[in-house]
C-alpha cells in the first residue's frame, strides 16, 4: 500500500504541476479553458466554475487541460478566445509551459531538500581511484587493479566518482573502452559493466578506498565509556586496516569478540588516533553500541541561495545523464529494459517513501525533471512535438495542411504506444511471477 499511495501523491503532484502550467498559460493569454482533468477516462468528481470543468478521472496515469478550439478537428466559430486563434508566439507560450513547470518543481523541491540539509557520501566528488576490486568482476577481467586511476570511461573524461557512476550506469551488458593511470603510465583497456538489479544497471565491480563511520553512539554503551564520537573515521581494527570494509564485516568483527579489548584507528577532525574499548556481551554476541555508515559522509546545510545554485547542479547533471540513456536508446548502448513505468515508478516511489520525506521529495524532483524533458521531445503529440510544428511553420511562413499534421500526430503516437508497451513490458517483467509466465511464453 505504500508503494501505492506514494505513486499517487508523486504522480499527482507532477500531472497537477504540469497541466496548471498549460491552465494558467492559457488564461494569461485569453484562452477559453474547457476542461482541467487530473487522470483520463470516466470523471469521478466534478465541478464547474467560471466556464471550465475541473474533474478527477478514473485513470490516474496522466491529466489533459481542455482548450476552446484546440485542434483543426474541434467545433470552431473563429472567436478570438479560441486557442487556434491566437498568435504562434502565443501558443508557444501556452505549450511549453507544461514542461518547464516540471522542470521548475525539479529544482524547486532539490532545493528545499539541499536547503534542510543534506548528508552525502564523501567520496563522490573525489577522484575516482580504485580502492577495491571484487574478485571474478568485470574489472577484474579488464585487468583494472587496486590504486588505479580512472580518467575516462565511454570516450568521456570522469573526474569523480559521481561522474563515473553516471556513466557506467546506462552500459550493462555493453563492450566499453576506459582509460586509467597506472603508476604514472595512461593505459587503455576495455569493459564490460555487469547488469546488477532487475533495472539492469551497469556495474563495475570496483570501489574507492573508503573507511566505515560512526553514525551514532549509544548513551551508556561500550563506545561512549572508550570515548568515541559520531563522524569518527575507523580506519583500522586491530591493526588491520578497514579499507572497503562492508558493515557486515565490520560487525562481525566485533561480534566475535564479547568482552575482549579491541583497538581502533579513528580519524576525528583531521587527526589520527587510537582507542581501546572492549565489546560488551550480550548473549554471547560483542556490542559496542555504535550505528556505523560504511563510508565517510559530508554534510552540508547551505544557506537558500547556496542551495539553489547546487540544486540546480545537480538537476543539470540529471539532465547529462538522462540525455546519455535517451541517445543510448538509438545508438544500443542504453538496454530498454532501463525504462520503468508506473509499477517501476510505484516500487521507487514506495521505497523512498520509507526512507524519509527527503528521499520522496528528491525523488519526486527525478521523476518531474525526466517527465518535463520528456515532454519536451520533438514528438508530435507531445507538447515538444507540437512545439517543433510550430516554429516550422513559422519558419516555412505557412501553416502545414490538416492531412500533413494529421499524419505528423499519429506517427507521434505510434511512438508513443511503442514506448508505452515497452515500459508495461519491462514493469511487467519485474513481477517475479509474471516474469516466469512471460518466459513460458
Amino acid at each position: 500500500m505504500t508503494n501505492l499511495w506514494a505513486f499517487l501523491f508523486v504522480l499527482g503532484v507532477l500531472v497537477f504541476v504540469h497541466e496548471l502550467g498549460h491552465f494558467l498559460l492559457a488564461r494569461w493569454n485569453g484562452v477559453r479553458v474547457l476542461t482541467f482533468s487530473l487522470g483520463f477516462g470516466p470523471k469521478l468528481l466534478k465541478v464547474v466554475r467560471g466556464g471550465t470543468e475541473y474533474c478527477i478521472s478514473a485513470i490516474p496515469l496522466g491529466g489533459y487541460v481542455k482548450m476552446a478550439g484546440e485542434t483543426p478537428d474541434d467545433p470552431r466559430q473563429g472567436a478570438p478566445d479560441e486557442f487556434l486563434s491566437k498568435t504562434k508566439w502565443q501558443r508557444f507560450q501556452i505549450l511549453i509551459a507544461g514542461p518547464l513547470m516540471n522542470l521548475l518543481l525539479a529544482v524547486g523541491l532539490m532545493t528545499f531538500v539541499i536547503w534542510n540539509g543534506a548528508t552525502e557520501p564523501a567520496y563522490e566528488q573525489r577522484t575516482p581511484v580504485v580502492g577495491r576490486v571484487l574478485p571474478g568482476s568485470p574489472a577484474e577481467k579488464a585487468g583494472i587493479r587496486a590504486g588505479d586511476v580512472i580518467l575516462a570511461f565511454a570516450d568521456k573524461d570522469v573526474t569523480t566518482w559521481q561522474g563515473l557512476q553516471m556513466r557506467v550506469v546506462p552500459r550493462a551488458n555493453r563492450e566499453v573502452p576506459i582509460v586509467i593511470s597506472r603508476d604514472g603510465q595512461r593505459q587503455q583497456l576495455t569493459v564490460v559493466p555487469e547488469a546488477q538489479t532487475k533495472y539492469e544497471i551497469g556495474d563495475l565491480g570496483i570501489s574507492p578506498s573508503v573507511h566505515p563511520e560512526v553514525v551514532q553512539v549509544q548513551p551508556g554503551s561500550a563506545a561512549e565509556a572508550a570515548g568515541l564520537k559520531p563522524k569518527d573515521v575507523i580506519v583500522s581494527f586491530n591493526g588491520t586496516d578497514t579499507t572497503g570494509f562492508t558493515l557486515q564485516q565490520m560487525i562481525g568483527e566485533i561480534s566475535k569478540r564479547a568482552g575482549q579489548p579491541v583497538t581502533l584507528g579513528v580519524v576525528r577532525d583531521g587527526a589520527r588516533i587510537e582507542v581501546s574499548a572492549t565489546p560488551r556481551d550480550q548473549g554471547g554476541v560483542g556490542r559496542l553500541g555504535i550505528n556505523l555508515s560504511p563510508f565517510e559522509t559530508v554534510t552540508t546545510q547551505p544557506g537558500f541561495v547556496q542551495a539553489i545554485g547546487l540544486s540546480l547542479k545537480q538537476n543539470w547533471e540529471w539532465t547529462a545523464m538522462i540525455g546519455e540513456m535517451l541517445a543510448g536508446l538509438f545508438t544500443a548502448e542504453t538496454s530498454p529494459k532501463q525504462l520503468m513505468g508506473p509499477l517501476g515508478i510505484a516500487e521507487v516511489a514506495g521505497g523512498a517513501a520509507s526512507i524519509g520525506w527527503a528521499a520522496l521529495f528528491g525523488t519526486m524532483a527525478m521523476v518531474s525533471l525526466n517527465l518535463g524533458l520528456l515532454n519536451l521531445m520533438p514528438i508530435p503529440i507531445l507538447d515538444g512535438g507540437h512545439i517543433t510544428i510550430l516554429a516550422i511553420e513559422g519558419l516555412a511562413r505557412r501553416d502545414f495542411s490538416m492531412r500533413v499534421k494529421e499524419r505528423m500526430l499519429m506517427a507521434g503516437f505510434a511512438v508513443l504506444m511503442l514506448l508505452m508497451v515497452t515500459v508495461i513490458y519491462n514493469d511487467l517483467s519485474r513481477v517475479e511471477w509474471l516474469s516466469r509466465l512471460l518466459r513460458r511464453s
